[in-house]
């Protein structure tokens, strides 16, 4: 409601005085301030805070007098009443200083907007020259106690135990006294004929202050003794005083009154604030509440502030400022929510930790609407702090401090569109709750209210998002400077309005109003300054539709109007519509396109407006609907807080598939004195539309400040939408919540249509985001500086007095309160229906986390058994939604040890919902379970658990939880019980992207020529290694590797491997040697002769094809030349592949069909990015840069992915079909990238096939990760296949090389043979594509079959009549430019100048090349 802001500020005193101030009282406007000394009467000017006249009294007189003690100030400003220690009253009239007297004028830059046109203008900007003139002193022959001015009257309390009554010009007719004795006492007025007290005599009154709407005096005796005098028939007379004592209190040192609320505060000894009502029917004195700080927030100081000193209500009454004798501030709202108190946290205490002695206080009073807080402190302060800031000589330390609040617009303007939005005002600025600037501006400003969104607009009909939603995450406030010209002529700022979209602000002033556009970042004001002079701001203003709404008094016809100007236009009267009105406005708000007014004489007004486009400029027409009087309802008019239309209603009828009519003005809210009335329309009589009476009040709630509804509807949101909100200050926040039968059943007759739920929050609520089940609020932060400055000479700087005060945005979510309450109520149908209402909230879950464990608090640490516990219902709703095992493992994870057995005797054994989690695979929330049954389970559960749990893991590639698997399970073995590593409850993916061993590792992905050279791989070593774990992984997986636990470990590894490789899940195998550092290598030495076996090649060559997205190779359908071949141009005629297009069918079958858990196991766990790290590819090199995509510089063609899989599938074949027919088209759309290398077609179609039958890069680089495990293990039939699939012919070479080794099985050599015959046979029928590679390894075939035992005849591999058919050369065929074939081209080229491609891809060295074309029978195509 109230913050403060920045550091206090001290006012320099021009004038040398030893005396230091000791009290100060403002004017009845608080644009001046009178401030005593012991013998100065001085009087300073708001804005600019400056000295204006100083009274010094002459010794004599003083010495006669007594020194001043309080001030007070006539009603309009012209006396000043000073009361002095020896029993006078001084009286002064404050003289206007002439026509040009001016004490502070302001100076104006050349060509600025110098206000010199109307008349006063100096008035408004200036402080102006005053002079006291003191009239005849009055003596009332004893110590003055208390005054209170009246009136006409100024009201004394002496402390002889009378009353006296001056008027304020001293002279006519006298004065009268009335005893205290005289007049009669009760604790109610029915009672209150009894006959006079005894035990008044002596008595005198303390203080006392005049409440307007309670017409009466709230008096403190000097025994503590509270009390209320009420006048008679207007008249202060012995006879026409009645009192009405508070029962049991005898300890109240000070009194204030709260006129907007009808509440009589009283200080107590203890440090406690009772806050009194005046019941309106027997008139007795109701203790309201109290406002006290609670142990729970101050435990150090809540008993120890000594008595309450001052009590100060801010100028709308909406906050009370107290102060104790022991020192120190503390703010409350009018219902006891506490907001600021300056006796903890960084105004106690130094950064240091050492604690600051509290600011004592003396006086103290709030300036013009509430922006400042002048204080007084006491003299021993004042000489702590004396030097705090060096001033000039001729200036003095005036003991005076300010400090700044700033305070939401709701206490002043409370309407609808204010409610939605956080908006804050200063003196001279404005704070707003705005989103994300980029989001604000790109959808809140293009985009109106929902309400006002014309139909097809490109929101969807159904659901609108909600206005508020840029509000949520953003942690900075918009501050908007007012603009100072207006602010120099106008200041304070009394109204301020921001319309429902957050992007238009209204200011009003003293005088006129000014706007400003969130999107332009301008303000406009008025252009002829006479029109902003001639009106002031009444009722308020409000936006709607374009439009500023304001209820204003015109000075110039004397006349109050309603005005409606138009936000694009100029600010002018000649735009505006004008509306005369009867009485002057004291609330004004807008329903749709309604206004309603409450007036001054206690009557409601609505109104009806409607835009109309007749001209150049949009206009709005007004028209009144009805006038509704309550005058005999409210007893005075400034007891209204807010007035509200709504469609709230409690009229049955009201279903959950039958909305009722959101637009329709159902009901007149009225918030009096913190009671919520609420008038219903009457639809008994007849029905005509908007003109219908309204039924008798009726009170909804009390305690309310502020109230929260919308006009806005939504059907799968109904309950927030056309719920009440109601903030009760320390009580917290109610709902008056609808009730809605479920279908469209009948409801019950005993069952209420609305139900009020009460919660508490931990912030002040300043918004309701209704869709969003959000309050939105504010807190006051503070930031230290006292380490910046150190003491001076042993004083303390201002900055190390008190820490900078900043004011931060708080959000709280509220739904679980509600949620409970309606379980409490046994309504849980209500509450489903509004849970599943709200599921879609990225809060929800969090939502039902904090229902579970509030509810578990409160019941597992309650001391006496609870009859009816809650948490057993709780857990069944809570089952109802899908999250339902994360909320209770993450509820119970942050809860104490100590409640799990509560809290699982209630929602079910943690060994179901860990079987419940697996079976729903949900992993991650099975991880945290085990945490649970760890600590409550013996170890062998655990275990068991956790090994199910591993195995799941493993099988779905989860290889994050499986490394805490492995911590988990080894420190169940070691004994490590007490502290388990925590368990993540999500998976990250890992961030590595590539193989954990390519660190520890360089190994070379192509084999180079040297180490070709070196001769077969080292393979020998490889035969020879030890079959026991390597030192490097028995040192990874523990010191003692003959722990059990790792041995069992190692065993669910060696067997999850295990099944990896029979089912050829090759890249899941690479994946999970990888990620749990595996040794692949070893274990595949063991398994080299079981299951590291290939048992069908084809098989295997196409689930690998499947895994790794690669494409199946395909060949032109017509000749295809190869030019690299020195000049020899062979031709190959493929009439196979024209009459079968199996490769296509397959590359679409077998690729475009890849199962989603693949891909999405792909893109979880990338492999490694790139071969940068790994060197330049040689020049010497087999695998030139066309077959492995090396570090070269490569150009890309980028055509549009349409599966929108990960960065994996970029190249796929998928892409690469999809991309063919840019190979069929025209070649000069890339023309420019080839344009140095000048290829001929059938050299770029070569290329081209190139591309068409590689995979993508990652794959590449997996697959040959895998061959050089494959090869060091020793693996030949693998290393054979993975050879066919990357048609690396030095691969196969090397292996049919190495199979004449001795050490190699028989069993081996003839797997590699009749595997190849297999691979042979298939490529024949069903992927033709393979073919030229087979023809192209003829010889290393030719030398397995001859080398092997069984003499099988050569003829068993020569191809057949299909392929002695490829042979010859068909006479009709088409050329190689004419047919180009269904070639493929891939997304990525790597290029090199064409002396570069010395081999192709898989090409075989030059003397088998050589070798190849002198024997004159196979032809050599491209791979």
């Amino acid at each position: 409601m109230y913050f403060l802001t920045g550091w206090p500020r001290r006012l320099l005193c021009p004038l040398k005085s030893e005396e230091e101030p000791f009290h100060v009282q403002p004017s009845s406007q608080r644009f001046y301030f009178a401030v005593l000394s012991e013998t100065q009467l001085s009087v300073w000017f708001s804005r600019p805070s400056v000295l204006i006249v100083s009274y010094i009294e002459s010794a004599k007189a003083s010495s006669q007098f007594g020194f001043y003690q309080q001030a007070e100030w006539k009603q309009d400003d012209s006396m000043i009443a000073v009361a002095a220690a020896n029993g006078y009253i001084l009286l002064f009239d404050v003289v206007g200083g002439g026509e040009d007297k001016y004490l502070y004028e302001p100076v104006y830059s050349k060509g600025s907007r110098g206000v010199k046109v109307t008349p006063g203008y100096k008035e408004e900007q200036c402080a102006p020259a005053l002079s006291l003139e003191m009239k005849r002193p009055i003596d009332l022959e004893a110590p003055i106690t208390s005054m209170q001015s009246l009136q006409e009257d100024l009201l004394v309390s002496t402390a002889d135990g009378y009353l006296h009554v001056l008027h304020w010009n001293g002279v006519s007719n006298g004065r009268k006294a009335i005893s205290l004795c005289s007049v009669p006492f009760s604790l109610d007025l029915q009672s209150a004929r009894g006959g006079l007290c005894l035990d008044l005599k002596g008595v005198y009154i303390r203080d006392m202050t005049y409440c307007v709407t309670l017409d009466g005096f709230a008096v403190v005796l000097d025994d503590g003794r509270l009390g209320f005098i009420t006048p008679l028939a207007n008249r202060i007379t012995a006879d026409q005083l009645q009192r009405v004592w508070a029962a049991d209190v005898t300890d109240g040192p000070c009194v204030a009154v709260n006129n907007k609320y009808r509440l009589v505060t009283f200080g107590c000894a203890s440090g406690s604030v009772l806050v009194y009502s005046i019941d309106t029917t027997t008139g007795s004195m109701q203790l309201s509440h109290k406002l006290e700080l609670t142990p729970k927030h101050y435990p150090d100081v809540c008993n120890k502030t000594g008595a309450v000193k001052l009590i100060r209500w801010s100028p709308d009454y909406s906050v009370a400022m107290v102060t104790w004798e022991c020192g120190g501030l503390s703010l409350w709202s009018v219902f006891g929510a506490h907001l600021i108190c300056t006796l903890g946290e960084d105004f106690a205490y130094r950064s240091d930790g050492t604690k600051k002695d509290p600011i004592n206080i003396s006086s103290m009073c709030w300036g013009a609407e509430g922006y400042h807080l002048w204080v007084i402190t006491s003299r021993e302060e004042a000489e702590l702090v004396e030097n705090m800031e060096e001033a000039p000589p001729q200036t003095q330390q005036a003991g005076i401090l300010q400090f700044n609040f700033i305070k939401s617009a709701l206490t002043v303007n409370p309407c609808t569109s204010n409610q939605e939005q956080v908006l804050l005002h200063g003196e001279d600025r404005l704070y707003l709750t705005c989103g994300d600037p980029t989001q604000l501006s790109s959808g809140s400003s293009e985009s109106p209210h929902p309400h006002n969104l014309p139909h097809g607009g490109e929101g969807s009909p159904t659901h609108h998002p909600s206005p508020n939603s840029t509000l949520l995450g953003y942690k900075h406030w918009h501050v908007v400077q007012i603009h100072s010209t207006y602010l120099e002529s106008n200041w304070p700022i009394r109204f301020a309005a921001i319309d429902t979209a957050g992007q238009c602000i209204a200011v009003a002033g003293r005088r006129g109003f000014a706007h400003y556009c969130m999107s332009t970042r301008k303000w406009k004001l008025f252009g002829n300054i006479t029109q902003e002079q001639n009106m002031t701001v009444t009722g308020g203003l409000v936006w709607w539709n374009g439009f500023v709404v304001v209820a204003c008094y015109n000075f110039i016809d004397r006349q109050e109007e309603l005005r409606l100007y138009l936000r694009s236009s100029n600010l002018d009267n000649t735009f505006s519509s004008v509306t005369k009105l009867h009485s002057d406005t004291l609330l004004l708000n807008v329903f749709r396109d309604m206004i309603i007014l409450f007036r001054a004489d206690c009557s409601i007004c609505l109104y009806s407006m409607e835009r109309r486009h007749d001209g150049p400029n949009p206009s709005a027409s007004v028209e009144l609907l009805q006038e509704v009087s309550m005058s005999r309802y409210i007893p005075h008019p400034a007891l209204v807080v807010s007035v509200t239309l709504t469609s709230v209603r409690t009229e049955t009828g009201i279903t959950l598939k039958a909305p009722q009519q959101a637009c329709m003005a159902d009901s007149i809210i009225l918030n009096l004195a913190g009671q919520l009335i609420m008038l219903q329309r009457d639809r008994s009589g007849p029905q005509l539309q908007e003109k219908l009476p309204f039924c008798p009040p009726v009170v909804l709630a009390q305690y309310v400040e502020n109230v929260w509804t919308t006009c806005r509807s939504n059907r799968k949101k109904r309950h927030l939408l056309e719920a009440l909100w109601l903030s009760c200050g320390e009580a917290g926040m109610k709902v008056w919540l609808p009730l809605f039968p479920r279908d469209h059943r009948k409801p019950h007759s005993f069952l209420s249509r609305r139900i009020m739920l009460p919660f508490h929050i931990n912030i002040y609520p300043l918004a309701v985001l209704f869709e969003d089940a959000l309050v939105l609020g504010a807190s006051n932060e503070t930031v230290v500086y006292d380490s910046l400055q150190g003491p001076r000479e042993g004083r303390e700087s201002l900055e190390g007095l008190f820490p900078y005060c900043t004011v931060e945005r708080t959000s709280q979510i509220y739904l679980h309160h509600i949620l409970r309450q309606l379980l409490v109520r046994n309504l849980g149908e209500q509450a489903l229906l509004l849970a599943q209402s709200c599921a879609a909230l990225p809060y929800f879950p969090h939502v039902m986390e904090l229902m579970v464990h509030v509810v578990l608090e409160e019941e597992a640490t309650s001391r006496e058994p609870i009859p009816d516990p809650l948490l057993p219902t709780v857990a069944k709703f809570i089952t109802e939604f899908p999250l339902f095992l994360q909320t209770i493992v993450h509820c119970a994870r942050k809860t104490e040890f100590a409640l799990w057995n509560y809290l699982f005797a209630a929602v079910g054994n943690p060994k179901d919902l860990f079987e419940e989690c697996l079976m729903a695979q949900d992993l991650d929330t099975a991880a945290s379970y085990l945490i649970i049954l760890q600590n409550m389970e013996v170890p062998a559960v655990s275990r068991q658990h956790a090994t199910l749990l591993f195995n799941t893991a493993l099988e779905q590639g989860k290889w994050d939880l499986c490394r805490h698997m492995i911590r988990f399970l080894k420190a169940i073995g070691s004994g490590e019980m007490e502290t388990p590593p925590p368990t993540p409850t999500t998976q990250e993916p890992s961030s590595t992207g590539g193989f954990e061993f390519f660190r520890n590792r360089s190994i070379s992905l192509s084999p180079s020529a040297d180490s070709i050279a070196a001769g077969k791989f080292n393979l020998q070593k490889t035969f020879s290694m030890p079959s026991g774990p390597s030192a490097k992984g028995s040192e990874r997986w523990s010191k003692d590797s003959d722990c059990a636990e790792n041995m069992y470990i190692d065993m669910m590894l060696r067997r999850h491997a295990r099944h990896l490789l029979e089912h050829i899940r090759l890249k899941e195998l690479g994946c999970f040697s990888a990620q749990l550092g595996f040794e692949l290598i070893s274990w595949l030495c063991h398994e080299r002769t079981r299951v590291a076996r290939v048992d069908d090649f084809v098989m295997a060559l196409k689930c690998l094809h499947k895994d790794f997205l690669w494409p199946f190779p395909v060949t032109p359908a017509g000749s295809i030349s190869s030019p690299f071949k020195n000049g020899h141009r062979r031709t190959v005629l493929s009439q196979h592949l024209l009459k079968s297009q199996s490769a296509d069918s397959l590359l679409n079958s077998d690729m475009d069909t890849a199962p989603p858990q693949a891909a999405a196991r792909i893109s979880n766990h990338t492999w490694l990015d790139g071969l940068g790290a790994l060197g330049p590819t040689e020049p010497t090199e087999m695998d030139t840069a066309l077959s492995h995509g090396g570090p070269q510089t490569q150009e890309a063609f980028l055509s549009p992915l349409t599966n929108k899989t990960e960065e994996c599938s970029i190249g796929s074949a998928t892409d690469l079909t999809e991309t063919s027919s840019m190979v069929d088209g025209d070649w000069t759309m890339v023309d420019e990238n080839f344009s140095a290398l000048s290829l001929t077609p059938s050299e770029l179609e070569h290329i081209s096939m190139e591309l068409a039958n590689k995979g993508p890069h990652k794959s590449q680089v997996q697959l040959r990760y895998l061959l050089h495990v494959f090869m060091e293990a020793g693996c030949l039939e693998w290393c054979v296949v993975i050879g066919l699939i990357l048609r690396e012919a030095t691969v196969i070479k090397q292996v049919v090389n190495f199979l004449d080794s001795p050490e190699v099985p028989h069993e081996t050599v003839q797997s590699v043979r009749s595997g190849l015959l297999g691979v042979d046979a298939w490529a024949s029928t069903d992927c033709l594509g393979y073919k030229p590679f087979l023809n192209m390894i003829r010889p290393q075939l030719q030398k397995l079959i001859e080398t092997s035992v069984e003499q099988i005849q050569p003829e068993a591999f020569l191809p057949g009549a299909s392929n002695s058919k490829l042979a010859e050369p068909q006479p009709g065929g088409p050329s190689a430019e004419d047919s180009r074939g269904p070639a493929l081209l891939g997304l990525a080229l790597p290029l090199e100048p064409p002396g570069g491609l010395g081999t192709e891809d898989g090409g075989v060295p030059e003397e088998q090349e050589e070798q190849a074309v002198d024997e004159g029978v196979y032809d050599c195509t491209l791979s």
